[in-house]
């Protein structure tokens, strides 16, 4: 059985820790025999950590942790220090394996959506299935996916039906149906049926390929925590060398009785301590748990920038339809006149059953039954009024108020209500209407107030829809504020205001469907995404995307980056406060070599475990 590099390491320490144990349980005076044992100990735990000192010294690079390591323990063997040399050692490879395990775990949180790559595509070809790289398919082949499969390509469904799981895309548990003239998404799995579909776009430019991208480089664009750190640690690292080799040298020169056996061993003591470790790991394993810990919520972040970003926001701009609307039609309300509400939405269905208007659409859904064509005798559609049609003898007109007008029919004034009104006569009689709107989401007053609850300054929503709709929208979410009737060029001039409104350090957020917003979501601080498993704009034009549509996830991903923000800055106060303290006993003399391997193994082992604790989300959902 192959072992893995941690268990490599952890074979070696278990092996270099019993031969330590031995070398402490079987004392002697002979100091060749102690001094070898803690040797052989000495080089089977840190012998990758002398040997990688040595090839970055060849390379130039003289300051980094495993020169300050090796300087420093193989000094304490100089002074006669065996046992206390080989310790050192043993704790911080210790610390560098727990450091591993952690990195593994938030790599996994991150690298579990990896498992979403398909390897293979069965593609018809004449009556037979062919097993084929999804990189060879094209756009119109068709494939079949069987129950269990990944779907490898974005496809649409024309025969079957089934289960989809999209868990690995949004995060959620549910599974989704689909059946004919469906889409699917490539990289969801298929559960239980099998499903014949059209493949719309080539793996290159496909969900599950784009979402791969992404996160590959999530990690690579820096926060400016990491940037400083990194400098930091550029700079640190030579001067305490400097520092610690002073320590030695002069007050053996200028104390008189100063023995530099003990200067020495005070300088080593010096160079364990301030090794930068518990910084240079757990700031990055901090931002780098952040984004996995918001992947596992549904939310991909594409880089720790934008995850620092999101923990500074204090103003929110949404837009309306897509975002916190579903962007779809719906039956809001039928007031009927003198017939009933049922009767009322079949004779309106079959008068608009000739149209694919989205307003029609949502007409015949809320209907619900089948249209029988033999029951319409005719149909005239009046261009900006409506329709009048001949439904079981009966002359149905159906339409906005100037159609009412243009027949002469008195009907009931609807100025207050919001959305598209369809009023209904039969026979030159008003009959009643129906109100149509877009739906709010069901979790779209949640996000807003959880935003508010996170201490926001200002929430606003920006629309192209008219002021009546957009205010009682904005009114029933609890929104700060509303432009409406906006143009997209209007949408980037208001949120252009508002950046000038913002404090210098504070962010702005825009929230968009990704196609028409593409322009706000690029001037923006944060472009925040929604949908984005379906909207290849939305993915290439924002910093964040919302993988399931729903607009309270963008208060759980600006939680997790005040989460990470905050471990981070822990984890600077309490490295930094540490070592300071135990730099100073060290430099008079009051630390050992122990108190040494506490400020650097221990400090970087609560920084690690600290950090972690960014991958546990569940607070958050």
């Amino acid at each position: 059985m192959k072992l893995t590099s941690n268990q490599k390491r952890a074979l070696k320490l278990i092996i270099g820790g019993a031969v330590y144990a031995l070398g402490n349980f079987y004392k002697t005076d002979n100091g060749i025999v102690s001094l070898s044992i803690f040797l052989i100990a000495f080089v089977i735990i840190g012998g990758d950590i002398l040997f990688k000192a040595v090839r970055n010294i060849s390379h130039g690079q003289f300051f980094d942790e495993n020169f300050l390591m090796s300087v420093a323990t193989i000094g304490a063997f100089t002074v006669g220090e065996y046992e206390e040399g080989a310790a050192v050692m043993l704790f911080y490879q210790f610390g560098e394996l727990f450091q591993s395990y952690a990195v593994d775990k938030s790599r996994k949180s991150i690298a579990s959506l990896m498992d979403i790559r398909p390897d293979y595509a069965n593609v018809r070809r004449g009556e037979a299935l062919e097993k084929v790289d999804p990189n060879e398919v094209k756009i119109g082949d068709i494939i079949v996916i069987k129950a269990g499969e990944k779907i490898p390509l974005d496809a649409v469904v024309i025969e079957g039906n089934s289960t989809v799981d999209t868990s690995a895309l949004t995060g959620e548990s549910v599974p989704r149906e689909v059946a004919q003239r469906d889409d699917l998404l490539s990289g969801c799995i298929n559960i239980n049926g099998l499903l014949t579909a059209r493949v719309t776009k080539e793996f290159g430019e496909s969900t599950v390929s784009k979402i791969l991208d992404l996160v590959e480089n999530a990690v690579s664009k820096k926060s400016n925590s990491e940037n400083f750190i990194t400098k930091f640690a550029r700079y640190y690292t030579p001067a305490v060398v400097m520092v610690a080799a002073l320590l030695a040298v002069i007050p053996p020169l200028v104390f008189q009785g100063a023995a530099f056996s003990d200067w020495l061993y005070r300088a080593l003591v010096f160079l364990v301590i301030s090794c930068p470790c518990a910084l240079v790991i757990s700031i990055p394993l901090s931002f780098f748990g952040g984004i996995g810990g918001a992947s596992r919520s549904g939310i991909l972040v594409k880089g720790s920038n934008y995850l620092e970003a999101l923990a500074q926001t204090e103003i929110a701009v949404f837009d309306k339809t897509g975002t916190l609307t579903k962007g779809v039609f719906k039956v809001q309300e039928v007031v009927p006149n003198g017939i009933t509400k049922e009767e009322l939405l079949e004779m309106t269905a079959y008068a608009e059953s000739y149209s694919n208007h989205p307003i029609s659409l949502s007409l015949r859904q809320a209907y619900g039954e089948k249209i029988e064509r033999t029951r319409i005798a005719s149909v005239e559609e009046i261009s900006g009024h409506g329709v009048i049609a001949a439904i079981d003898g009966k002359n149905i007109a159906a339409g906005n108020a100037k159609l009412m007008r243009k027949l002469g029919i008195p009907f009931r004034e609807t100025d207050g209500l919001v959305g598209t009104v369809v009023h209904v006569a039969i026979d030159n009689a008003y009959k009643g209407y129906i109100v149509i709107a877009d739906e709010i989401k069901e979790d779209a007053e949640e996000a807003i107030h959880a935003l508010k609850e996170a201490g926001l300054k200002r929430i606003v929503m920006l629309t192209g829809d008219s002021k009546p709709i957009g205010e009682k929208v904005a009114s029933q979410l609890g929104v700060n504020q509303v432009y409406t009737e906006l143009l997209p060029a209007d949408k980037v001039q208001k949120v252009e205001e508002l950046l000038a409104a913002k404090s210098p350090r504070g962010n702005l957020a825009f929230v968009g469907d990704g196609i028409n917003d593409a322009p706000v979501l690029a001037r923006a601080d944060i472009g925040i995404a929604m949908g984005g498993v379906g909207s290849d704009a939305a993915i290439e034009a924002a910093d964040v995307v919302i993988m399931n549509d729903e607009p309270s996830k963008v208060a759980v991903a600006m939680k997790i980056s005040k989460k990470t923000l905050r471990i981070v800055k822990q984890n600077i106060t309490i490295a930094l406060a540490v070592k300071a303290i135990v730099l100073i006993m060290g430099a008079l003399g009051y630390a050992s070599m122990w108190a040494a391997v506490f400020a650097d193994v221990g400090v970087a082992l609560i920084a690690i475990l600290n950090a972690v604790r960014v991958l546990n989300v569940k607070n958050f959902q």
